[in-house]
């Protein structure tokens, strides 16, 4: 998977977390409040995954 869609993959993965993670908190469902805090945690470990990619390319393309 290249930087970019693992940083795509990340960001949709953050809104979706935290759109649950809202609904949950408000509807008092904690088992959905706490899917979108979990979602939300994998988005923003997939966005870094992407950032990581980018800056090893980044290092391997001024050698």
């Amino acid at each position: 998977m290249s930087s970019i869609e693992d940083k795509i993959k990340g960001v949709a993965n953050q809104v979706t977390g935290k759109i649950k993670e809202e609904v949950g908190h408000v509807t008092h469902d904690e088992k959905l409040e706490a899917e979108g805090i979990a979602q939300n945690l994998k988005g923003k470990v997939q966005k870094g995954v992407g950032d990581a990619k980018d800056t090893v390319k980044s290092g391997i393309d001024k050698l």
